[in-house]
């Protein structure tokens, strides 16, 4: 449906599109930056913000004239956290998953426009690793966000490799047609690794949760320090990692492989592949 200029539809969007901003970049925003990255006029953001500051959503900090999230969006953000049944079937396995690895272990959201981690349980290493809650990612860069991207549909899939693909660090892969090839390999392996791809000293290990109709719902990760992400601690972790996926995945309803050829393969080796180093 075509939204008319000035419709009720098209003036929720742009508020929704102002909150959002806040889950993607710095934690205070301005009404000139938010009007630039929304190509919307000043009056505009400004009208917005006033109606959001008066429902709690956003607050404004009247020394830098900055916005940030409000008190109504923490309870909001708070209760969609508490229903959320992929963060609630999956504790027991996180928590299995962490005193296995030792590393911190999170749990990732498919959301629109990327993924965001929704959970994680902090390794009692004294040098760790630890996420943002919350905030959105690209599935191009770190492996909760690729092995998500392997499992989607192939259309969905080809329409994300087509656009910019971005550099958060000097590793992130912006590459379309090798990170088509690295795609292929984690639909095969059933899981992804990265090192410094999202964050620069980080390395993870991520494998892909699946739902009761087979779609592709996040991903659960073991993450820490890059220099502890060697070849043998990955070929170690990974069968760990797809076995609390798998887990995770049963909870929510998965009953077998992807579906042949809903990713554009004719099998899923998520369901049979065993881990690396398996016979």
């Amino acid at each position: 449906m075509t939204t008319q200029p000035g419709t009720g539809t098209e003036t929720a969007g742009r508020v929704i599109d102002v909150l959002l901003l806040f889950t993607d970049g710095p934690d205070e925003l301005g009404v000139s930056r938010i009007a630039r990255e929304l190509g919307l006029s000043k009056a505009v953001v400004h009208r917005i913000l006033q109606t959001l500051v008066g429902r709690g959503m956003v607050a404004l900090d009247s020394e830098t004239r900055l916005y940030r999230l409000g008190p109504s969006a923490a309870a909001l953000g708070a209760r969609a956290l508490r229903e959320f049944d992929l963060r609630a079937v999956a504790g027991n396995t996180l928590r299995r998953l962490q005193l296995e690895t030792g590393e911190t272990v999170t749990l990732t959201a498919l959301v629109p426009g990327g993924r965001a981690y929704v959970d994680q349980i902090v390794s009692t290493h004294e040098v760790k690793m630890t996420v943002e809650l919350g905030r959105r990612f690209p599935l191009h860069a770190g492996s909760s966000g690729k092995c998500c991207l392997a499992f989607l549909p192939e259309a969905r899939r080809e329409e994300i490799l087509a656009a910019a693909l971005p550099a958060l660090t000097d590793s992130t892969p912006t590459d379309a047609a090798a990170l088509r090839a690295e795609l292929a390999a984690v639909r095969r392996d059933g899981y992804a690794s990265s090192h410094g791809e999202r964050q620069s000293d980080a390395g993870s290990v991520a494998s892909p949760l699946f739902g009761l109709d087979g779609d592709v719902r996040g991903s659960v990760s073991v993450c820490g320090p890059r220099s502890r992400f060697t070849p043998a601690f990955v070929h170690d972790c990974a069968p760990r990692v797809v076995e609390a996926a798998r887990d995770i995945s049963a909870a929510l309803g998965w009953t077998g492989g992807t579906p042949a050829g809903r990713h554009g393969e004719t099998a899923a080796a998520h369901a049979t592949t065993k881990g690396p180093g398996s016979p």
